[in-house]
């Protein structure tokens, strides 16, 4: 049996594949290594595991996940997941190898993902050729949903969200500036709390003010990371995530000003993966 799993910061979605490559789904929470500890992981994708899944069949697991920057972010998941999947063969890798497996198969091309979070690469059919740091949600994520999640609460806070906007948020959320700074700067996982008020832009998105917001997000992200690219305007704009997905035609207009054409934009990496990984061949990590 293989685990195969998408994990990005907010969710993780896992797909288990038997021996006769049929498979079955679940979720978790996403576990970013720069967030979250073993003694968090642990108890926490536990409860996830569906109830009569045996964890001990399992013989390979591969993880691709937000955050694995390093062997040293790797192995808090990979210390994390073996005290789980006792008897399986571990594999870590970052979640844009997720990415371009998914969307490129053995292909070369451009990736990237527009999720909670942002990232982007070059892939020559094998690995990630060429990337331009992303710089996590603090410093850049340009593009993502906690960019705009900002963005939008940046402007609740100093009051110059338009009125009827305003009004609506209020209704929704019922929250104020103070409980907004302390979700932002003293609780954990801030990255979350920012990207979950996209939905407020996705209820929304026929009023110009989002429109102009999830555009100029947009724009920021092809400015300061895909055009740095070498000759990235001959390359065609494939991507995964969420936002990119829900806001696909916003997104293939910015595209073409920056003269990109888009390719293939999906809400997931999974089915991807699934189609990757049942191929045979040789273990892969």
């Amino acid at each position: 049996m293989i685990l195969i799993a998408d994990g990005g910061s907010t969710k993780a979605h896992w797909s288990i594949i038997d021996a006769e490559k049929q498979y079955d789904d679940f979720y978790s929470e996403g576990y970013n290594p720069f967030y979250v500890e073993e003694s968090y992981i642990v108890p926490s994708l536990s409860k996830s595991l569906p109830p009569s899944f045996d964890p001990l069949a399992v013989k390979e697991v591969y993880f691709y996940g937000a955050g694995v920057h390093n062997e040293e972010k790797a192995e808090i998941l990979r210390t994390a997941f073996a005290q789980i999947f006792k008897s399986a063969h571990i594999v870590i890798e970052h979640d844009m190898l997720a990415v371009c497996r998914a969307l490129l198969g053995d292909e070369a091309g451009f990736a990237a993902i527009l999720g909670t979070g942002t990232n982007s690469c070059l892939y020559d059919g094998k690995n990630v050729e060429f990337y331009i740091e992303s710089a996590s949600y603090i410093l850049g994520d340009e593009g993502s949903g906690c960019y705009m999640g900002k963005k939008l609460l940046k402007d609740v806070l100093r009051n110059t969200l338009p009125a009827d906007l305003r009004e609506a948020f209020d209704t929704e959320y019922k929250t104020n500036n103070d409980e907004i700074m302390d979700a932002v700067y003293t609780r954990p996982l801030a990255n979350r709390y920012c990207a979950g008020f996209t939905k407020f832009l996705g209820d929304h998105i026929s009023h110009p003010y989002c429109i102009n917001l999830v555009k100029s997000s947009f724009r920021d992200f092809f400015n300061d990371l895909v055009s740095l690219y070498p000759n990235y305007k001959i390359l065609t704009f494939n991507c995964v995530g969420s936002i990119g997905f829900y806001f696909r035609s916003l997104l293939d207009e910015v595209a073409a000003e920056f003269g990109m054409k888009t390719g293939v934009v999906v809400k997931g990496p999974i089915e991807g993966l699934r189609a990757y990984h049942s191929q045979p061949k040789t273990q892969i990590g």
